[in-house]
């Protein structure tokens, strides 16, 4: 067994989409990033890749190559979990936390859910996906930001 651990953070900006676990999510701001800045697939991703010791997402997709501009995070995970296979490893299961002040995520987390799952072709019963506030505390309390946390664990061979 081994267990990986993910964080990521990206501004909240006008003029974006904002997508969370690979979901629309109708809101005024959308997050700043060079791909599609979706903090919870980006954690996920750094998750796996700790899992593997595999480094970090910034090494496998550099924010200075432009193939990777406005790229969906969802095919990065795509190949982030190739990468998992390719060691021999499969994911047992996989939880995660978006810390945001606003909007509110609850209805848009089974969506999330099956999202993930399929991309990691796992069955739903094994992604948990959990929402919460910092009460108005720090970036993200000011809705300045959204973060994520996640963590694996997978089985060798």
């Amino acid at each position: 067994m081994r267990v990986g651990f993910g964080f990521d953070v990206h501004p909240l900006v006008p003029n974006r989409p904002l997508i969370l676990g690979g979901v629309h999510i109708p809101y005024l701001f959308g997050l700043h990033g060079h791909s599609d800045a979706d903090v919870l697939l980006h954690a996920i991703c750094d998750a796996l890749l700790g899992a593997i010791a595999g480094g970090d997402i910034g090494k496998h997709f550099p924010d200075t190559d432009p193939q990777y501009r406005e790229i969906k995070s969802t095919i990065l995970l795509e190949r982030v979990i190739e990468k998992v296979k390719e060691k021999g490893c499969s994911l047992l299961n996989l939880d995660a936390t978006i810390v945001a002040q606003k909007p509110k995520l609850l209805d848009f987390i089974p969506r999330m859910v099956n999202e993930i799952s399929r991309v990691l072709q796992i069955d739903p019963s094994r992604v948990n996906i959990k929402a919460t506030t910092t009460e108005g505390l720090g970036f993200t309390g000011r809705g300045e930001g959204i973060a994520a946390y996640a963590i694996v664990l997978v089985e060798e061979g």
